[in-house]
């Protein structure tokens, strides 16, 4: 068919960049390099025991009813089931009872030794987080959605930024805040993670942090059968070596726009590209268990993401420690029983999924499963015993199933305050390059990382704006 507009890669924020364009009425072509569609959002079988999934990347999506792009598309009317657990977090301590964040704010302060600060820090958020998700998610030209949201959030991140962070009391607290601001794969305390960690706790306890039920690969998947009810095409397993004719819009890491372009990038924008640097890496391993982890604060059984980095000093060290090309003795862990809110994860014997990543150094080679085990052992004595299947993927082999993960950096690079403004060149339309009809609308532009198809929606809309003159957006309703 004649296209309009191409978009290479199918990840979240390539898909909602699709689906905007071809509601427009555009002819859509989304172009994959890898078999199946869905970049980091996409759910595989494991290997050996074919009735167990795993996620390949993302598995809980604080975003998933949140992002305003997500929320106009409507995923639960689209057949999309978000599991809001009870208990969005919680970061086993040792020695001592773990912190748990309910998506109850009340139940949360209650079992905290100093509840009253956690509730001065997230609950004016919480009480208006769609201001706080419309403030880190909106395109940073335009005017706030909430200023009151604003108001609220600047100092707290000026405060959880700065080494005045220990403002938050409680040992337990500290922790907790720190576990989800760790989510930004950032040295602690700065702005980027104390910003990641007020927008996620503060959804922690409105709509909660919800889990797809199938599997992460129920969202691109609800995404492309739009896109075909709209007439776009899809091609699996081509890569793109040079430029599609017409539009293009780019889920990829901006890099990458020199291997495809080579001379006909501007020179002063490939001196930039060749400068761009991408952060720390993930080490990802899933493992299948054939039964529930015997944790020694029974209350964890019933979590579905855990934050396993210890307390906050120890969370703050290995961050540092990453960030300086060195793996930590105890490394930030995140993990997800996705099974505690979907039980058909559960295969007929009993096994199901543990999804877990590591923060390692940018391009790290270790197998880090040895390291996550050891760690689950220090919480429950015995995790080893239930192991019957381990898929560890080094940091340096994250980018074979997704060549957006330069280095394993989950981030592409984005999880910085000035990408998180720019993108990876100073523009005031950061989707755009010098590159003629060339855009980019992946997570290393505004507002960067996460599952929320945001970058994708502000790319469409500026493409759709500058080359076909539409200025009025499509709706999204199903």
């Amino acid at each position: 068919m004649d296209v309009d507009v191409t978009v290479v890669g199918s990840g979240p924020n390539g898909l909602a960049a699709a689906v905007v364009c071809a509601r427009a009425g555009l002819a859509v072509r989304v172009i994959e390099a890898q078999p199946t569609l869905g970049g980091g959002a996409r759910t595989l079988p494991d290997p050996e025991f074919g009735g167990v999934t795993h996620d390949v990347c993302s598995a809980v999506h604080p975003l998933g009813l949140a992002s305003p792009f997500f929320a106009e598309f409507d995923l639960p009317a689209r057949g999309v089931t978000l599991a809001a657990p009870e208990i969005s977090y919680a970061n086993p301590l040792p020695g001592r009872p773990a912190a748990i964040a309910y998506r109850d704010l009340d139940r949360t302060c209650a079992e905290l030794e100093d509840g009253a600060s956690w509730r001065r820090l997230l609950g004016p958020l919480a009480d208006d987080s769609d201001g706080v998700v419309g403030l880190i998610l909106g395109d940073k030209r335009s005017i706030p959605p909430s200023i009151t949201a604003a108001l609220h959030f600047a100092p707290r991140i000026l405060l959880q930024g700065s080494p005045a962070w220990n403002a938050l009391r409680g040992a337990d607290a500290r922790a907790l805040f720190s576990g989800v601001a760790a989510h930004a794969i950032s040295q602690m305390p700065s702005l980027v993670s104390a910003g990641a960690g007020l927008m996620l706790a503060s959804l922690a306890h409105a709509a909660g942090w919800p889990i797809p039920v199938g599997g992460s690969q129920a969202i691109p998947d609800a995404l492309v059968a739009d896109l075909r009810r709209h007439g776009g095409e899809l091609v699996v397993g081509e890569e793109v070596t040079s430029p599609p004719e017409g539009v293009v819009l780019y889920d990829t890491a901006p890099t990458a726009l020199l291997r495809i372009y080579g001379d006909a990038v501007p020179a002063g924008y490939a001196r930039t590209l060749r400068r761009y640097r991408y952060g720390p890496g993930v080490a990802k391993v899933d493992f299948v268990l054939s039964g529930e982890i015997p944790w020694r604060d029974s209350r964890l059984a019933q979590v579905p993401t855990l934050h396993l980095g210890g307390d906050r000093a120890t969370m703050a060290c290995a961050e540092r420690e990453v960030a300086a090309g060195r793996h930590a003795d105890w490394p930030m862990i995140l993990a997800a029983l996705p099974h505690l809110s979907d039980p058909g994860r559960i295969d007929a014997q009993g096994r199901r999924p543990l999804w877990t990543y590591a923060h390692v150094p940018s391009g790290s080679t270790v197998d880090i499963a040895d390291t996550v085990i050891g760690v689950f052992e220090r919480f429950a004595p015995g995790f080893r015993d239930l192991v019957v299947g381990v898929r560890s993927v080094p940091a340096a082999h994250m980018s074979d199933h997704n060549a957006n993960l330069v280095g394993g950096d989950i981030g592409v690079g984005g999880a910085n305050m000035f990408s998180a403004v720019t993108g990876p060149a100073l523009r005031w339309n950061p989707w755009s390059t010098p590159i003629d009809k060339a855009y980019l609308c992946s997570s290393a532009v505004p507002p960067g990382s996460g599952v929320h198809g945001m970058a994708g929606y502000f790319a469409a809309r500026s493409a759709l704006r500058r080359e076909f003159g539409i200025k009025q957006m499509p709706g999204l309703a199903p």
